[in-house]
């Protein structure tokens, strides 16, 4: 079987595509363009005099992305004619809630659809005191991982930076976060471990992560954004360069030839030159290992011990995921002692191992899970 295509040029940078819609009224979305984008549209509206452009750019970002709104009549600081010329023919929609679900603990999914009907499934994941937002990047996945329940799906195209970001403004939304605070919001942490990978769609994820961190606006600190790779070489130093979050890479296995089985982006880029990217990433904090743990796979003590002898010299911890089943999935999960019996010997070594609970699995929210309500449907259509 051939390593998968890159979607996407990995050298180098694409020119960011024109505005679409999010939601079916047909008009261009404003979401996801920053303020020198703002500026432009409003510039070339010429309903308000062209040294107040740059002002009103800054107050229509306000409203976008501290203050929430869903429509132009909110904006009360904008010029009526302004605000009537956006109407006409700009959006600031989200796209369709086709299902909401919440789960026994409180986990919460969003699957959404696009004006092309496109749809991507976004969990947030509450904690007593703060929350993370699970966001995706590609309409299905080009990886094929075999553990993993989106890697079933094909991919059907990238998101744009405007279908990110709204990711994050549905979760505001439905947590009633707006306008944006500093103190007391649940919503506080962006894992960008969803559907697809995104270092395959580094521009629109930069572009969005961009707006997240922006002060003004959604004001997601740094420091609490965590960007999950299965492993695209090239693209890791940029993110880290660029970007400076968090880095956390799907590894799951420590021979190659079982990686090229479970993640076989590793015919590509092998755990050698994975490791290296790593080694060199600027990273303000440890670098996350996710690790799967599968039974009579992968959860063996020689393979603990060689996962600790590639650790060697970095700052880094390994979340051990307990498999989340799917149906028609190919593998079991590790017994909750053979978890322990891992976990202690990476922790002997002194690297964290921390056991990630398991999230909204009766919505099929947890990790590996995510696959879009309309994919099962029309395989189910076809099976029959």
């Amino acid at each position: 079987m051939p390593a998968p295509a890159d979607p996407l040029p990995v050298a180098g940078t694409t020119a960011a595509p024109a505005p679409k819609p999010l939601a079916a009224d047909g008009r261009p979305s404003l979401i996801g363009l920053d303020l020198a984008s703002l500026t432009e549209v409003i510039g070339a509206l010429q309903v308000v005099p062209e040294r107040q452009a740059a002002l009103r750019a800054r107050q229509l970002f306000h409203w976008l992305y501290h203050r929430g709104a869903c429509d132009f009549a909110s904006m009360s600081t904008l010029p009526k004619p302004l605000r009537q010329a956006l109407d006409d023919g700009w959006s600031v929609a989200r796209p369709d809630i086709a299902t909401a679900q919440t789960a026994a603990d409180g986990t919460r999914k969003w699957l959404l659809r696009f004006a092309d009907g496109q749809e991507v499934e976004t969990v947030f994941i509450p904690e007593d005191d703060r929350g993370a937002l699970c966001i995706s990047t590609q309409v299905g996945c080009t990886l094929t991982c075999s553990f993993c329940h989106t890697g079933t799906m094909p991919l059907v195209r990238n998101l744009g930076v405007g279908e990110i970001t709204a990711q994050l403004l549905v979760a505001r939304d439905a947590l009633g976060e707006w306008p944006t605070a500093k103190e007391g919001r649940l919503f506080t942490n962006i894992v960008v471990m969803g559907m697809g990978e995104p270092l395959f769609n580094y521009d629109n994820i930069a572009g969005a992560l961009r707006l997240a961190m922006d002060e003004t606006g959604l004001a997601i600190s740094r420091r609490r954004i965590t960007l999950s790779t299965s492993g695209v070489v090239p693209r890791i130093a940029q993110c880290g360069r660029e970007l400076e979050v968090g880095l956390a890479v799907s590894l799951h296995a420590v021979r190659d030839e079982l990686r090229d089985e479970l993640v076989p982006l590793n015919r590509k880029w092998n755990i050698a030159e994975l490791l290296e990217a790593c080694r060199q990433y600027p990273a303000r904090r440890p670098i996350t290992f996710e690790y799967v743990m599968l039974h009579g796979v992968n959860d063996s003590d020689a393979d603990a011990r060689e996962l600790v002898r590639l650790l060697a010299g970095l700052s880094a911890k390994v979340n051990l995921i307990p498999f989340n089943p799917w149906p028609g999935a190919p593998y079991a999960c590790s017994s909750n002692n053979r978890i322990r019996a891992f976990a202690a010997i990476v922790e002997a070594a002194g690297y964290a191992s921390p056991v990630r609970t398991p999230r909204g699995r009766d919505i099929l929210a947890a990790c590996g899970q995510l696959k879009t309500a309309s994919e099962r449907q029309r395989r189910q259509r076809v099976a029959a």
